[in-house]
């Protein structure tokens, strides 16, 4: 499988339908400027599930999650993301 190092699957109804369309990515980088944005672990973590729930039957696919940084992104924020295990970037 490939890799998508840029994703946008926005959210809602619209992501199970962008997920039909990702035949052959294995896994991707999910952009997170969602409105509004995935500006934390908690929202990051709840938008992964949506994903995975969005995905077609027999689907093998690994969501790479991601924050969107502001200027009010601490260095616990980061911290915590990485401990997450399911957080890898922060754009």
């Amino acid at each position: 499988f490939a890799d998508d190092f840029h994703l946008h699957l926005r959210d809602g109804k619209v992501t199970a339908s962008c997920l039909k369309q990702m035949k052959g990515i294995g896994r991707a980088i999910i952009m997170p400027n969602l409105k509004p944005p995935v500006v934390n672990t908690k929202m990051a973590l709840a938008y992964r599930e949506r994903i995975l729930k969005g995905l077609p039957e027999g689907m093998e696919f690994t969501p790479l999650m991601t924050l969107y940084m502001t200027d009010k992104t601490s260095p616990d924020d980061i911290k915590e993301a990485k401990a997450s295990g399911h957080v890898h970037y922060c754009c």
